[in-house]
């Protein structure tokens, strides 16, 4: 068996690393919670990979869109999903023109770019794929390529960040002590409720009393989770919330559209949900 050819990834020499159009140019809004950005920028200086854990919509993703930023590093997002195989990450041969051309795949792209590979919601992805960013999640940092005898080592510059909802824990979806051990994890969890007022307020240009009772709002959905919600209303469902209320939309009826219509279809449910926000609105 032919030894894979060591290619160190280096976006100066090589043109298929560019990745221009994944650059973040201005900076997105993030408000940190506690020393979230310390610990990404020591672990991002260390080569250490980083896993982000915390409840769906309390600001993962913008979070790592800040971090690109203040790293200047382009950011390749990939939204995992139950169908994402190894070769829908690494690549796959393609015929183009009459030409059967290799063409990589974002976590290839990443790693010969050295930007960030950022992989949301990992554990929806197969466990076969998973296992494909070991090599980099470890001292060897290092993407094998077998189609084509490739072993792509990163550059200093690349990032490789994971996230996931530990409140969808499983048997079927869980993340493996094999693939989490390899990582610095950073807890996330939605802002205290004065934070979260003024991101909301940031967010949507909402007025700050309207924005407190929103926020009031989805404290009370949250501790719905468990007797009849699998998750209460997120940062992000308040925004959506509050940019309706901007736009002229009643309260009620905007918390109802954007907040408990999608928390939840059952009927009873829906109306306790609304009975919360008629009470503050």
């Amino acid at each position: 068996m032919t030894a894979p050819t060591r290619l160190k990834a280096n976006p100066k020499t090589n043109p298929r690393a560019t990745l221009k159009e994944y650059e973040i140019p201005d900076e997105p809004f993030y408000a940190p919670q506690n020393n979230e950005i310390e610990l990404f920028e020591a672990a991002y200086r260390n080569a250490i990979p980083v896993l982000l854990k915390g409840p769906t919509g309390c600001g993962k993703t913008r979070f790592m869109e800040h971090i690109a930023w203040r790293l200047k590093r382009p950011l390749v997002t990939v939204s995992c999903h139950d169908d994402l195989t190894a070769a829908d990450l690494v690549g796959r041969y393609l015929i183009i023109g009459g030409e059967t051309r290799w063409a990589d795949g974002p976590l290839s792209r990443a790693v010969r770019g050295g930007g960030i590979c950022y992989l949301d919601e990992i554990v929806e992805a197969r466990k076969d794929t998973t296992v494909v960013i070991h090599p980099l999640a470890d001292d060897r940092r290092a993407l094998p390529i077998e189609k084509t005898g490739e072993l792509l080592v990163a550059p200093a510059e690349f990032c490789l960040a994971i996230s996931y909802n530990p409140g969808y824990q499983s048997v079927l979806k869980d993340l493996k002590q094999s693939t989490r051990q390899r990582f610095v994890s950073i807890e996330f969890n939605y802002p205290k409720p004065e934070l979260e007022a003024d991101i909301v307020v940031k967010e949507s240009g909402l007025d700050g009393e309207m924005a407190a009772r929103l926020v009031k709002y989805a404290g009370m959905t949250r501790n719905l989770k468990g007797s009849g919600l699998e998750e209460g209303a997120s940062t992000r469902l308040l925004v959506h919330a509050a940019k309706l209320m901007v736009s002229g939309i009643d309260p009620r009826v905007a918390c109802r559209g954007a907040i408990s219509e999608t928390l939840t279809d059952d009927p009873d449910m829906l109306k306790a949900v609304n009975e919360l926000s008629a009470s503050l609105f």
